[in-house]
């Protein structure tokens, strides 16, 4: 996200009632709903972080402990255990 001024794109009188609240701050506005993207949308992260948890699975599976798939990661004890729990709910479905 890029910082862009107001004084560049908003009507003067628009301008003035922004100002009136926030005179010199900035300001976050928010997408509306119906532009939202979902996370890992614009990138391959959703598909990168579902190849790694698949993998964790197999090696889990395959005999590695939580502990040796949390130093390979760099991943939380938590977030293994998670990944662990969605696996098999997978497989039972």
């Amino acid at each position: 996200m890029r910082y862009i001024n107001a004084q560049g794109i908003l009507p003067e009188d628009v301008l003035a009632v922004v100002q009136k609240y926030l005179d010199g701050a900035y300001l976050y506005i928010p997408r509306k709903l119906s532009n939202k993207k979902n996370w890992g949308d614009g990138t391959q992260s959703k598909q990168q972080t579902a190849q790694r948890n698949a993998q964790i699975y197999a090696e889990y599976k395959s005999g590695k402990n939580v502990p040796a798939l949390v130093e390979k990661y760099f991943l939380s004890d938590k977030s293994i255990q998670r990944i662990i729990t969605l696996g098999r709910k997978a497989e039972q479905k």
